[in-house]
Parts: structure tokens; sequence; C-alpha cells
């Protein structure tokens, strides 16, 4: 080498080699020399690994073969033993007519950028937040430990596949939104675990980019806000609940003035017809305020169920007889039977959520007109120590996301019509009764609704953990 280009070889702040097809050092740079045993005219393997042999998969040996630099990571063993993890880069030298002749090797410690790497992926599985790198078309490129932990590993799967069980992208997604116009988005969003818990989470994106500034891909950090929305639910339910009290109490107030002063005029003309009336009205109020707390303590999670014997053919068809006139007027055809028997349970709750569950398929029809005729199917049977209710439609049906909601409280696929109440109504009612409800649904087809009770009273221990969707009080 001429003595200016042995001179910039030699400050080169990398270890550089040059070796021969035998894999021999031909020439060396000083931090080479310095910190590596064997020096020039040493094999490669034993001066950087103290091997004997050659290494099994040997870069400068695939450049010799094929012409083409290589780039891998290594792990090299210094002159004072110590190992290093490095980045080796070969280039092929070629001679006047284009023969290899010998490759250099340029070898990088990268021993405290792959430990600062390591820190910062150590720290990324452990951030107590789902977090998950995506691409352009939404899929996980990866995801921490506590996303993995709560949806499983995400393999090639897209973003609304895995949170929300989807086949399309959701309308409004934050992570294209990102790609779009490289600012930070939020949202909150319900998503379903692997085990199928609800999980409201609050989401904000943040663009990753390449050298040239251009985004490649984008973060996607969500925080677990179950806890905070679930008592938000419970205090909005108490409002919701204090609420209708507080209308129901003003009308029910109206009707014991009213008694009072049919009492009170019939006392003062002594008109014993008028004072029966005005009893009437009193007696009845305040049958009404009794029903009104019965139901409140009902809906408050401490309360017992009333047991009583219940007839089969009897609460399904007053279900049957107090919905008749609402399918009639959608022109939906309401088909009631059952079965002779009889089974323990709470009359006014069973019945609560039995019209709950005959109104949403009832709803599902009205809402679907792809349909020229709609039926709703509603049977009850007895069979193995239970009672069984079935209630099936031909309306809209639900896609799954809908179907994981549909007990949760305050959900509804009604849009503005709904309040979601109804669906969470009747599972809280079948889990006080020991019971359980199953839907089956298919969009564009139907829905299915299955009721299973026991015949005899559940053991159910009171104050026991109930698997209900969010909220405990309820209208």
């Amino acid at each position: 080498m001429e003595d200016s280009v042995r001179q910039y070889f030699d400050e080169l702040p990398d270890y550089v080699t040059v070796q021969d097809r035998a894999l021999r050092i031909v020439a060396a740079n000083r931090r080479f020399r310095e910190e590596f045993a064997g020096g020039v005219g040493s094999l490669c393997h034993g001066a950087y690994k103290r091997r004997g042999e050659k290494c099994p998969e040997c870069p400068v040996e695939a450049t010799f073969g094929d012409g083409q630099p290589r780039a891998s990571e290594q792990v090299v063993i210094r002159r004072d033993g110590r190992e290093i993890l490095a980045l080796v880069h070969t280039a092929p030298i070629r001679d006047g007519d284009g023969r290899i002749v010998s490759v250099m090797e340029k070898v990088t410690d990268i021993t405290e950028v792959k430990g600062l790497q390591q820190q910062l992926e150590a720290l990324f599985d452990a951030v107590p937040a789902y977090i998950s790198v995506q691409d352009r078309g939404l899929r996980l490129l990866r995801a921490n430990r506590q996303f993995r932990s709560d949806f499983g590993d995400p393999g090639a799967g897209r973003c609304y596949e895995v949170y929300k069980h989807r086949a399309e992208p959701c309308l409004v997604c934050p992570v294209a939104a990102t790609f779009a116009d490289g600012e930070s988005h939020s949202s909150e969003e319900v998503v379903t675990a692997k085990d199928g818990r609800h999980i409201n989470i609050l989401t904000n994106t943040a663009p990753l980019r390449d050298p040239r500034g251009e985004i490649t891909a984008v973060m996607e950090m969500s925080t677990n806000i179950t806890e905070l929305r679930r008592l938000q639910s419970q205090l909005t339910s108490l409002g919701l609940l204090v609420g209708s009290i507080s209308h129901g109490i003003k009308g029910l107030l109206s009707g014991l003035d009213g008694g009072i002063y049919l009492m009170e005029t019939g006392f003062k003309g002594d008109k014993l017809e008028r004072i029966r009336q005005g009893w009437d009205m009193v007696q009845r109020n305040v049958d009404r305020i009794r029903s009104m707390v019965m139901n409140v303590l009902y809906y408050a999670k401490d309360r017992e169920v009333f047991y009583q014997p219940i007839e089969l053919e009897e609460i399904t068809a007053s279900v049957g007889a107090a919905l008749a006139s609402r399918a009639q007027q959608l022109d939906v055809r309401l088909d009631v039977g059952a079965q002779p028997g009889s089974f323990e349970g709470d009359h006014n709750a069973v019945h609560a959520m039995l019209v709950n569950l005959v109104e949403n398929s009832l709803d599902a029809c009205r809402l679907d007109k792809a349909k020229d005729r709609h039926n709703v199917r509603f049977r009850a049977s007895t069979q193995d120590g239970v009672v069984r209710f079935e209630i099936a439609d031909n309306g809209v049906g639900m896609d799954q996301e809908t179907r994981e909601k549909a007990f949760s409280l305050f959900f509804s696929s009604k849009g503005a019509e709904g309040t979601g109440l109804g669906l969470f109504i009747a599972h809280k009612i079948v889990t006080r009764h020991g019971g359980s409800i199953q839907l089956r649904s298919t969009p564009g087809e139907g829905t299915h609704f299955t009721v299973e009770l026991p015949i005899k009273r559940a053991a159910v221990e009171q104050g026991a953990e109930e698997t209900v969707p969010d909220g405990e009080l309820l209208v």
C-alpha cells in the first residue's frame, strides 16, 4: 500500500482486515493489531474466534464465492479474552481484470449499542400498557408482553382482527390517521381479550420514521381504563336510577294527591262512593311505590331472589300477551308456545327478562329491511332439571363484535334508539337465578337466544361475585 493509503487504513476506527482465499490475514489496521491476537499472517477464524477451523458460515468465503458484499452479526474474542458483539461487513477487492484477489472485512463493536437495544426491548416489554407496531396494512409487526398476554401472539394478524374480531378496518382508525398526516391521534375503544373479556382502552399513536423522514410504521399504545369506565358506568347507572325514581315518584305523588283530595271532599260531603274512589287511588299508588322499591332492590347487588312457583305456560302466555300489540304494530308474526310444567323463580324478574329478550327480537325484525316477512318464535320447555326458554328471530342478526358486547351495560346496536339496558338486565336476572344465557346470531339471517334456569332454586351464595358485564345498579 502507498504510505498515505496505509495511514488512512491504519486510522480507521473499526477492526479492518484484508484476507486471501485461504482466509489468511494479509493486512490489518492498527486497532485490530492492538486488540486481537495473531495479527497479519494468521487465519481469520483463529485471530477473531480462536477456532482451529473456519466458521460454518463465513462471510469472507461467501464474498469470494459470488462477489457480493455481506453483513452479519458475529461474536468475536479480543486479545484480553473479552467477547464482543460485532457487526461484520465484507467487500471484494478486485484486480485490473475484475478478478477477486482478496476480501476486506470490517468489524464494528456494537456491544454497547446491542446492550442499549436489549434494554429498550426489555422496557418495551415491561410497559404496563398494550403496545404494538403496525404497518400501512394495519398488520401487527410487533407487540409487547402485556398485549400478547391479553390478546395472544398476533402473528401476521391485523389490528382490527386481533382487537375486535372484525373483518374490515374500523371506521375511525387512529393508526390510519397517523399514516395519513404524520400526527399523533387518540381514541377510546372497546376491545375483546382472548378470554372473551371486554376491555375499555384509551389509545394514542405515534409515527415511526426512517432516516429520510418517511413514516415506515406507527406505534400504538393503549391504556386499560376498564375499571375507570366501570366506575363511571356505575355512577351513570345510579344517576339513571335516581332520575327514573324521581320521575316515577313525581307521578305517584300526583296520584296520591288526587286520591287524598277525593277522600277529603268525600268526607266533607259525606259521599261514601267518593271516599271509596279516593281510597282505591291511594292503595293503587302505594302498591306502585312498593313495586318500584322492590325493583330497585332487585337491581341492587345484594337483594335476594324472591322464589315462588311459576307455571311455564302462564308466564309464557303473559309475555306473549304483553308484546302482542307491538308485534302486530311492527307486522311481525309472534309465535308463542310452552310445554306444561313449573319451576321456581322470581316471577316479576323472569317476566321482565323474557320481555326484554322478545322485545330485542322484535326490534331486530323492525330494523331489517331486506325481508318481506318477519317472525319471532318464543318457546319454553323443561328437560334434565332445567327450564329452557328459546327466542329466535329472522331479523338483522349480529356480527361477532356486536355479539361479544351484547350483554354489556349501555351497549346498543340500535344507535340513538337503544338504551343499552335491556340485554344487560336480562343477563343479570339470569345470573342471579343461577342460570345461563347463550346467543347465536348471523348477520342478515337472525338471532337465537337460549336461556336455561334451574327448575329448583339455585344455590347461589348471597353476595358472591357475579360474572356480569359492567355496572351494578340499573333501571
